[in-house]
This record gives structure tokens, sequence and C-alpha cells, in this order.
């Protein structure tokens, strides 16, 4: 028999088996040495570490072992042995039996080591694996989050392999499409399938008679007679591809056919974008609590959906004006923003708005911001209140309805299901991996951060829409060292509350990677000297160079003539913009080759934000205790977008280079804006810059948790620059080439209204209705649960206001 500690095709549990019986002198000694220490949680290194004088022990086992736990007399382990797939063993330490251990069993073995043994108590236990058994998966890691091209083969098979089925239900999501009581596509001239294939090559043969250009009113009634309404296209030339395309589909169906067809139908009319937390607003509103880059990233996103909305509309040969609300909250203490108005047209747009609708208990309307930790007791009157506020303003239901972060995925997660339409997630990042064993420790933290609520919320969202985007494969899945966002949703348990054997699975076809841009009308090229905003000039050097010291900016910069370091952010734990801080202080090379700028915070205004007060008082500790001022300005968060884009440039202009040291980052817009601008970026290696970078060519990955080898990094590169100045110019433009090939905002709304027209087909060919019963049962019986223990937060209340 082949060694099945090294056989590719041998399952984890066959190798370890194999390895145990080989070597058990040696490994019931370092297991010994393990169980002596008690019981309790090891850690991956130390376990590897213990195991090295047996060369031969776990191999490349080893190197997937994600956690490991002594309760004796088991050692547990849980191995990944790539993204997204993981097995878990046990190993009695006594007699070295080797077992597979099923999730349910591994997950109480950490509940018994946190909370004491549960046995006898009743736990609930969530799988949603049942509900998805039908639902096709890919394999291979590689195909995580291209769900919709698996998709468009399995669904394109069916239509080949049961056409009987299938090709019907084609036909009602043809029918079912209206605009204002009127038919689009088909009639009731079409009865079943054969009549519409009959019309579709009676129609086809006399379309080919004609001018492409030819509009379509010149044979619009003869179409209508026939069974066609509007919305195959605005002139004969296009009618006649949409009519081909679905001949096609009806006689030998293929992946890409049904895709470009699908995106053809006229669908998306109105869509809703919800997000419910911080300050929403397009001016003066970055920077403040739960305000930064999700603000940025939707009216980016709404204004490129809107252009390709009306693109679309007209290329269907229809007279319809879109509309896209984003709904967020409305502060009635809005302290100097837009965000007590109701109503607030996008920029650049023609028919998108932001509304905005309060929060209210039984006392009245919530007036000041809360803490996005805080939201969950108010989220279902919201979401009645703002049922009505969009029936009014749409006169109608939504077509599409797109959540992001937890609390507007809940949000939309109730007004998807309330609508019957189709759903989009987008989670920005989800806090379940900012907060390292937030599950397992979720008592401690409950006070502050209620993830009883939030964790049961992400939940519910995720296995209700129709489908993610995610901005990254990392988002989703991680890579070979660290676990994605999404799957650490796989399985986990928050003991006292519940435990998750099967929560989501990365390889589900509902995962679509589908990267943001930067806006190129404020963040473009330093190098485009006509497009420079030099108006700005003197308020950018004001606000680096100036002598004085006030609450705008700290601290001075004594030398003009080195290059900047700069960094813009939230100032969080997560954004680590102090840890950045602290690696440049205890660095004198660094520290003699460039100044460092940050723009955090604001120092302006007295912080509501726990976290961000810690941070100030942290960042005042590091100026006094590496005597930065000099070398070092600390910035106030800058409002204005346009101008913060000209920033980005004149930092390019010193030859510097812009530095994001989050602990960990979902996508990192600001990446994509720097390098947009051609400014050299070092980026954290946890989360999704790490895939923006091609590290070494497009910019730098840096590791968060190793703040010296980050500097080092820097001061390899400024030494580069400065002995060869083209060094710095050639990951100028490998940023630049990077950002157009991948991250442009026309790219991603194509994508988003095509993966809209997928899975609304999919939904209408899926039976949905067990897995919504347990999704309801989960909603009523265990988040409003939750959601009803928390305490109101502190806020004034205006008398009687509804």
């Amino acid at each position: 028999m082949a060694d099945p500690s090294s056989c590719a095709h041998c399952s984890i549990y066959e190798r370890l088996d194999w390895t145990v019986s080989d070597h058990r002198d040696e490994i019931l000694t370092v297991l010994s040495k393990l169980e002596s220490n008690g019981k309790g949680f090891v850690q991956p290194q130390q376990l590897v570490a213990e195991f090295e004088a047996i060369p031969e022990a776990f191999g490349e086992v080893s190197k997937n072992i994600q956690e490991a736990l002594v309760l004796s007399p088991y050692l547990a382990l849980a191995i990944r042995p790539r993204p997204g797939v993981w097995e878990h063993i046990r190993i009695n330490m006594k007699t070295l039996d080797v077992e597979e251990l099923p999730v349910a069993e591994y997950l109480m073995m950490k509940e018994e080591l946190v909370d004491g043994s549960a046995k006898g108590h009743f736990v609930l236990e969530l799988d949603f694996e049942p509900f998805n058994a039908s639902v096709p998966k890919p394999i291979l890691s590689k195909s995580i989050g291209k769900g919709v091209e698996f998709l468009n083969r399995h669904i394109s098979a069916k239509l080949f392999t049961e056409p009987e089925s299938m090709q019907p239900e084609l036909l009602e999501f043809l029918r079912i499409h209206t605009r204002d009581d009127k038919n689009l596509m088909l009639n009731d001239n079409i009865e079943d399938v054969e009549s519409l294939q009959h019309v579709l090559m009676e129609v086809e043969e006399y379309l080919l008679t004609l001018s492409p250009e030819t509009p379509y009113d010149a044979f619009e009634q003869k179409l209508q007679d026939l069974g066609l309404e509007r919305g195959w296209g605005s002139n004969a030339g296009r009618v006649l591809e949409t009519i081909q395309l679905l001949l096609e589909l009806l006689d030998a169906p293929d992946a890409l056919n049904l895709e470009k067809f699908l995106s053809k139908i006229p669908l998306v009319f109105n869509v809703v974008i919800m997000s419910p937390h911080g300050y929403f607003a397009q001016d003066n509103v970055l920077g403040y609590p739960d305000t930064g880059g999700q603000v940025v990233y939707i009216l980016d996103q709404v204004r490129a959906l809107e252009n390709e909305m009306l693109k679309r509309i007209k290329e269907q040969g229809l007279d319809i004006t879109p509309r896209i609300l984003i709904v967020t909250r409305l502060l009635p203490d809005a302290v100097g923003t837009t965000c007590g108005q109701r109503l607030e047209k996008v920029y650049g747009t023609q028919h998108s708005d932001i509304i905005r609708v309060p929060f209210r208990t039984e006392k009245g309307i919530v007036r000041r911001w809360i803490s996005r930790f805080e939201v969950w007791p108010y989220l279902e009157t919201y979401t009645e209140d703002v049922a009505t506020e969009l029936l009014k303003e749409f006169q109608g239901k939504p077509d599409l309805i797109v959540g992001n972060y937890s609390d507007g995925n809940i949000v939309a997660s109730l007004l998807a299901h309330k609508f019957d339409v189709t759903q989009c997630t987008i989670a920005h990042a989800l806090e379940k991996t900012k907060y390292p064993d937030s599950d397992l420790y979720w008592k401690k933290l409950e006070d502050k951060y209620h993830f009883s609520c939030q964790f049961t919320a992400d939940l519910i969202a995720m296995n209700q829409t129709d489908f993610i985007i995610t901005s990254t494969f990392q988002e989703i899945a991680g890579n070979k060292e660290t676990v994605g966002q999404y799957e650490s949703h796989l399985a986990f348990t928050m003991p006292g509350l519940y435990r998750v054997v099967n929560g989501i699975d990365c390889f589900d076809p509902k995962f679509n990677i589908v990267s943001p841009g930067a806006d190129m009308d404020i963040y473009f090229p330093y190098t485009e000297k006509e497009r420079r905003l030099t108006s700005f000039h003197s308020e950018i050097e004001e606000l680096l160079y100036s002598q004085v010291e006030n609450k705008e900016h700290l601290c001075v910069l004594n030398d003009r003539n080195k290059p900047i370091i700069f960094t813009m952010a939230r100032l969080d734990r997560v954004k680590n913009i102090t840890g950045l801080v602290e690696w440049y202080g205890k660095h004198a090379k660094l520290r003699e080759l460039v100044n460092l700028v940050v723009v955090a915070g604001d120092r302006r205004k007295e912080s509501k934000d726990n976290e961000e007060k810690a941070e100030m008082k942290k960042m005042y500790e590091l100026i006094d205790t590496y005597k930065l001022n000099g070398q070092f300005r600390w910035i106030s968060s800058q409002m204005n977008r346009v101008r913060n884009g000209e920033l980005y440039r004149y930092i390019a202009d010193t030859k510097g280079a812009f530095v994001q040291p989050a602990v960990y980052e979902a996508f990192g817009l600001t990446v994509v804006e720097a390098m947009t601008c051609g400014l050299p970026t070092f980026a954290t290696c946890k989360g999704g810059p790490a895939e923006i970078i091609v590290n070494g060519k497009s910019g730098y990955h840096i590791d968060p948790y190793n703040g010296d080898k980050a500097a080092d990094i820097l001061v390899d590169f400024f030494e580069k620059c400065k002995a060869d100045p083209s060094h710095w110019d050639k990951i100028s433009q490998g940023g630049l080439k990077r950002i157009e090939e991948k991250y442009t905002w026309q790219i991603y709304s194509e994508r988003l209204l095509t993966l809209t027209a997928v899975y609304g087909f999919w939904k209408q060919v899926s039976d949905l209705d067990e897995k919504r019963r347990y999704i309801e049962m989960l909603y009523a019986l265990r988040y409003k649960k939750s959601v009803e223990s928390l305490p109101l937060a502190e806020e004034e209340l205006s008398k009687g206001g509804s």
C-alpha cells in the first residue's frame, strides 16, 4: 500500500491514521505531554512544533491545522486542506485511535471547553445543508466566487436534458414581466412553447428583410399581432439578435447564450439600495463614526448603475424612466450634514435619490446617531416604514433590493420577503472575522457589540438572498493561511445560544466576485496635468505644511523635500492607523527617508465612538513617546472627496506612497483610489488588498502583525527609488495598469444587472419554500428573541413623533 501520509487522493483521516499507527511511541510521548497540560485550546504552531521531532508525523497535514483542542482523552483537530474545505479529526491520546469527527461533535467539544459540559441540555443546532442538497455546486476552490458561470452551465444543461419542464419555465419567465400593467416581451397570443418557437421563426424571417437600423415603431404592430410586445430591442437588428439567441437557446442551449439572452430581458427599473447605519450623505460626512468606504462605494455604484440601466432600457426599445433609491436613516440631529433631509438627489444622476427614514419607537423618533452595533431593536419597525415609503415613491414594488452590511442586509431580506423580489447581498465587512473568537466568547462581548443579533442577522441574510456580491475571493474563502469572512460562517458555535453545523458553503453558486472601481471623475492619474485641480493646491499645502497646529492638523513637517507616506481611514482598531504610526516611530531609517501624514479621526469635535476615543488617546501617546513632531502630521478627517482625489495626486508629486495597514480589510477602496491616481501603494496582506495588488509589480503587501518587516519593505522601496527614480515610476505604472484591467464601475454595473437576470430566473425554477420556512422560524424564534433582550440605545426621543 502507498504511504497515505503523502497520498494526494487520500483523506486527511486516512493519512493521519497511517501516520499514528507507524509512529506510535513517538506520538504517544508528545500526546502525553499535551494531555498533562490540561484541557484547552492549542495553537496550531505549538502543535506543529511539538511534532517537529517526528518528521513524517503529519507531513503536509500539519500545515493545514487551523485549530486544535485538548479535552481528555482526546486531541481534536480542525483541518483545512484548501479554502472552503474542512475535516475534523479526533485522536484518543491513550489508545491512539483516530476517527473522523462530525462537525456537531467537534463544536460540542469547543462548547465544553468554554462553557462547561452541555450534556443533557438542549442546544439549538442550525443546519442549512439539507435545503441546499439539490443546488448544484462546483468542487474546485478556484471556482469559488464564479457562481453565475457555474449556474449558467447547469441551467443550460437542464434546458437541454429536461426541455419538457424547463422550456415552459422560461416561457413563464418571459410572460411575467410587465410595466404599468402593460405586457413586455409577450402577449396572450403566445400560448405555449411550440407557438413561441413558430412565431420567433416567422419574425426572424421577416426581420432579415429589413435594414438592421429600422426602428421598432416601423414593425411594432406586426410583431404585436403575432404575440410579441416591446422589450426585444430598439431596432430590427437588436430584435433579430435577441430572437436568434432565444431560438438557439430552445434548440441547443449553452451557457454563454443563456446569459446573453437573460441579460437582454427588461427586468430592472426600480432598485433599492439599503444602508441604514452611519451618516449617509454626499458632503461633510466621511470620517464620522460608522461612515467611510461604504458610503463612497454606494454613491459610485448608483451612478454607474443608473447609466447602465438607461443604456439597456434604450437598447430594449422602451420608454421607461428607471429609479434608484438609496435608503438610509434620517437623523433629526444631523450635526451639520444633510442627514436630516428626507430626499436628496444623488449628484451626477437623473433618476437616483437618497431617501431617509427615521428610526422610531413607541416614544417617538430617535434623533441622534446610534452605533452600528446598537441598531438591532429598531430595524423591524424601520423595515415596515421603509416599505410604506417605497410603495409611495415607486408607485409599486421594486425589482431589485441590494443590502449593504449586516443591518442593511437583514432589512433587505425582510423587504425582499415582503415584496417577493430579487435580493442581492453585499457584506462589505462581516464582523465575525474582525473580532477573533467573537462567536466562542460572544457573552463577554455582548454588552458592547450584540453579536448574538448581528451574527444571526448575517446567517439569515446570506441564506435568504438570491445572490451575493463580494469584491474579492478572500472575502469568501480567504487564502491558504487565512479563513474567509463567509467561510467562517460554515460551522461555528455561540455557546448557550446555538451551534451552526452548516451555515453557508463557500462553494454555493450564489457567490460572485464583482470588484468595484474608483470614480474616474475624481480619481485619475497624477500625470494628467490638464485635469489636475490646481485650485486646491494652496489648501493642500496648508493641510500638509502649515506650521500652525490646531484641531484640524497637529504636528508639523520640518523637511518639505522628503517624500510623504500617506494614509487615510477611519480611526478605529481594525484600520490600524496607530499601528502604522508606531511602526514609523520605531524605525529610525524610515523616519530619515520620509515624512508620515495621517488623515484619520476628527479632532474638531468630541467623538461619540468609544473605539475612536481609545485610538485618539493612543495616537497622542505615540506622538509623545517617539517625539514625532517635525516628521509627522496628523490631519483630521477630510470630507471633500474631490479635494481628496487631488491630495492623492499631490502626494504622488512628492514621489511618496500610500499605506493601508488594516488588521483586516474586506476590499480596500482607498487602495484602488490611490492606485488609480498613480500613487505606489503598500497594503495589508489580510483581506482584499492582497488580490488588488500583485506584490512587487503593482504595489506591495505588508503584514499588519509584523510592523518591523512592513517598515523594512517601505525603507527598501524608498532606498531603491533614491538610487534609481525610475523604480518609483515602474510601480506607479504597474498600479495604473492593474486598475484598468480589473477595477472599473462600468464592468461592475454590467455584471450586477446580468446577475439579477440569471438569479431571477434561477429563483423561479427552484423550490425554495422549505428553506424559506426554516429562515422564518430562525428569525421569529431566535433573532427576534435576541433583539428583544437588548436595551434601546440611550438616545433623546422627540415627544410624540412618529
